[in-house]
């Protein structure tokens, strides 16, 4: 079972003042451990204020009741491929999860005729309890690759019940990110059983994909649908050149044509930043942060935060503030820079930030930040 700690901060990361564009919110929080034993978490859903579903990438699902995470893995999830980047990683409930009882599953999964191939799938399943029934595949990434690292696995609901579904471009397959033939460095729009919209861009284009919604994305890892409808993405860029995006239907988004970061060897990817055909990011990181998640924030909790985009990050390891309105981000702000890298941030439904940090061998911890007035 986890164990519960408190802390307070009453100012936040004074290391970090010299990022001259970026804020440090120095206001306080309490953070409160709730669990501590998990094995590479990484997403999280709130079936209601005391149930929650928890992702490990080594491929459980597992249910937090009351602060307490259960013995026992949720029975009936497939198998996940989990080697490097890959194994389960986004959980999402349907919109009306309360009457269909269903969960969706991001995960990668391994070729049945080779071992050494993989792919990004999406599943779904009813929970009953502790057991996933029912469970049946709704996306299958294709081709098959032989990395084993940046599938996305990102998945957000849109306003009208489509799914959104974020498929990386398999590290080695990056100049694929610009073909339409395939599911590298795409996002992938369904509705919800898996059956494709009648209105995605490509649908009668012969010998393209007709589930690709945009395209030319490189790691997409935050997935937001704000409340007018607009479609916030951000991406994780090579060494330098992270990217958040508005995703619009049909629109290229350049990887790796345009990039404003380089190759980890420092060899120069592409001497471009812009093209009149590809989309320019709303904001870009150089160096990079290593953009994880993301969430609209909406509680009470921390009124000052409402409507603002709330983001995690792995490098070096903290979560920030962006105001964002029209086609503009600004006022980028450190809100939490204490506990490492930080996989997943979501909103609780009592309005505080839970957070999973990135850690294996059941080091991983689920974090729960409020306000200092909360509970008192």
């Amino acid at each position: 079972m986890g164990s519960k700690f408190i802390k307070v901060f009453l100012f936040m990361c004074p290391l970090l003042g010299f990022f001259s564009s970026i804020s440090v919110y120095s206001a306080g929080y309490k953070s409160e451990v709730i669990v501590d034993n998990l094995d590479n978490p990484w997403s999280i859903a709130f079936i209601s204020k005391s149930e929650w579903l928890v992702t490990e990438l080594s491929g459980s699902l597992r249910r937090v009741i009351n602060g307490e995470m259960q013995d026992d893995p949720v029975s009936g999830v497939p198998e996940a491929f989990y080697y490097g980047q890959g194994g389960l990683s986004d959980v999402v409930l349907h919109p009306n999860f309360k009457e269909n009882k269903l969960v969706y599953l991001t995960m990668s999964a391994s070729d049945p005729d080779s071992k050494k191939l993989n792919f990004l799938k999406v599943v779904r399943g009813e929970l009953d309890g502790n057991d996933l029934l029912n469970v049946e595949t709704i996306f299958e990434s294709k081709p098959v690759r032989k990395t084993r690292a940046h599938y996305g696995g990102r998945l957000a609901f849109m306003a009208d019940g489509s799914i959104l579904i974020s498929s990386g471009d398999g590290f080695n397959y990056r100049e694929k990110a610009q073909s339409l033939d395939n599911h590298f460095g795409k996002f992938i729009r369904l509705n919800d059983d898996g059956s494709i919209p009648k209105n995605n861009p490509y649908l009668d284009k012969p010998d393209l994909k007709p589930e690709i919604w945009s395209f030319g994305h490189r790691n997409q890892q935050g997935l937001v649908v704000m409340d007018d409808g607009t479609v916030i993405a951000h991406e994780h860029g090579p060494k330098g050149g992270d990217e958040l995006n508005i995703i619009e239907s049909g629109k290229n988004y350049g990887w790796p044509a345009i990039t404003y970061g380089v190759d980890y060897s420092g060899a120069v990817i592409s001497p471009f930043t812009e093209h009149p055909d590809m989309e320019q990011p709303v904001k870009y990181w150089v160096p990079s942060i290593a953009p994880s998640s993301m969430i609209l924030y909406s509680g009470k909790m921390f009124e000052e935060w409402s409507g603002d985009l709330i983001l995690s990050a792995l490098k070096p390891g903290d979560v920030r503030r962006l105001k964002f309105k029209g086609d503009t981000a600004t006022n980028e702000e450190i809100i939490i820079s204490e506990f490492g890298r930080i996989r997943h941030v979501s909103e609780a439904p009592d309005g505080s930030l839970i957070l999973l940090t990135d850690e294996k061998r059941k080091r991983g911890k689920l974090i729960r930040i409020s306000s200092l007035s909360a509970d008192q």
